[in-house]
């Protein structure tokens, strides 16, 4: 069976300006269900995958019964 890990958080995701169109940060994993430290990880993510991802979590925390959306 293939590891399982949890993202704790996805930290410092910072661009050189507004318009860039690469991010960088450091995710923060832990294997699921041990008693290990947790991995930190340097990421680059492009801005069409942060979008994708706005997109699909926002579409499941819509359907979530406990989600209450914030204003902008």
């Amino acid at each position: 069976m293939a590891e399982e890990w949890e993202i704790l958080t996805l930290r410092g995701l910072t661009a050189t300006d507004e318009r860039a169109e690469e991010f960088t940060g450091t995710l923060v994993i832990h294997r699921a269900g041990s008693n290990e430290p947790v991995e930190n990880i340097t990421v680059r993510i492009r801005r069409s995958i942060v979008r994708e991802m706005e997109e699909s979590l926002g579409r499941l925390l819509t359907r979530s019964t406990a989600f209450v959306r914030r204003n902008r």
